[in-house]
């Protein structure tokens, strides 16, 4: 046991929780540590990996009215997401639902709409689990996953002067919440556009195993708690520093956003909520890797390498990178509320 058995969990946050409690007990697990956990090798040999999460409060409940859909595509795509970052294959999910019993049949079965259409999106199913009652709302999924022989993805085996490669398009959610809360003047297709980018996001399921087959990637970490968080674990985990553009790609219509808002590319991006992920590659692989993905379809941009004076630096003038970051356990850590407070706190913004 850690010297913090007399501490409140809220006394250290997620990260003192990892490092201080958690660590210690589990540091000699093969996967401690990584996205999902080892399971074991199944023929091929391949491996078996595992990976468990909770739903949060979706932000788009409070962007129009609350619908269980959106809680429930959001809990299959936070839990395939890992296994994207293990470089692993679906096969499928156990659910577990807590619901209060005041719920209707109609609120259910939308909540089970949600599941089974992302499920679908992502060529995957639900194949078993369990429904209880109780006072608050708590939904929960493990997905199991296949990784191609001697190819699963960790984050660690990084050396400096790899690339990070940023795959998937960053930004959507919380230029939708923006546009809702600033009141922005937006094409009804660009409306739209965001909107369904926001409240349907996908795992990077294709972009990870192309790489992870091709043996392009040397680690990979998807994007939950914010750009900065990622990039800061990656680091930590391989005792390397990074240095990151403050150049962002950002899809149409976020040019709109960005504009209106007088933010740069780079605050949308850093932010969390689109599941996207972080890949390592060697650099001389890097050109070759995106345009893999490229010509299959999928977003990826170049947005550093690892360095080894184990600062994270952002810009050409390398600043040292003081990033937003969710974290449980702490008041950074997201369960709704006030959306305009939201905002400040992920974008840095003063409420408009």
């Amino acid at each position: 046991m850690s010297d913090a058995t007399e501490h409140l969990l809220g006394d250290l946050g997620e990260r003192g929780i990892q490092e201080r409690v958690l660590r210690p007990r589990y540091r000699d697990t093969e996967s401690y540590g990584d996205d999902s956990a080892l399971l074991g090798t199944v023929d091929g040999p391949s491996e078996l990996v595992a990976t468990t999460d909770s739903c949060p409060t979706p932000v788009v409940d409070q962007l129009r009215e609350r619908d269980l859909y959106h809680s429930g595509w959001l809990l299959i795509t936070i839990n395939l997401s890992d296994l994207a970052a293990a470089g692993a294959e679906p096969l499928g999910l156990v659910v577990n639902y807590t619901l209060p019993k005041a719920t209707t049949v109609r609120e259910f079965e939308r909540l089970l709409d949600g599941v089974d259409d992302c499920c679908a999106a992502h060529s995957t199913k639900v194949v078993g689990g369990d429904i209880s009652d109780g006072e608050v709302p708590h939904l929960t999924a493990t997905a199991i996953g296949r990784c191609a022989p001697g190819r699963r993805l960790r984050r660690t085996g990084v050396r400096v002067g790899d690339s990070l490669l940023l795959v998937g398009s960053p930004g959507f959610l919380w230029a939708a919440a923006l546009a809702k809360a600033r009141k922005m003047t937006l094409s009804a297709v660009a409306e739209q556009k965001i909107w369904q980018r926001a409240s349907r996001p996908m795992a990077q399921l294709a972009g990870s195993r192309l790489l992870a087959r091709s043996g392009l990637a040397r680690a990979a970490m998807d994007i939950s708690d914010g750009l900065f968080a990622t990039v800061r674990a990656l680091c930590e985990a391989n005792g390397l520093g990074a240095a990151i553009t403050d150049e962002f790609e950002l899809e149409d219509p976020l040019s709109q956003v960005v504009e209106q808002s007088g933010l740069r590319s780079f605050d949308l991006a850093q932010t969390w909520g689109d599941w996207g992920l972080v890949v390592v590659t060697r650099a001389g692989d890097a050109e070759a890797a995106m345009n893999v993905l490229r010509n299959n379809g999928v977003s990826v941009q170049e947005i550093g390498v690892f360095t080894a004076d184990r600062r994270i630096t952002v810009g050409a003038d390398a600043r040292l990178w003081q990033g937003k970051a969710q974290e449980r356990f702490s008041d950074r850590s997201w369960h709704g509320g006030d959306l305009e407070d939201q905002i400040s706190a992920v974008l840095g913004t003063p409420p408009s």
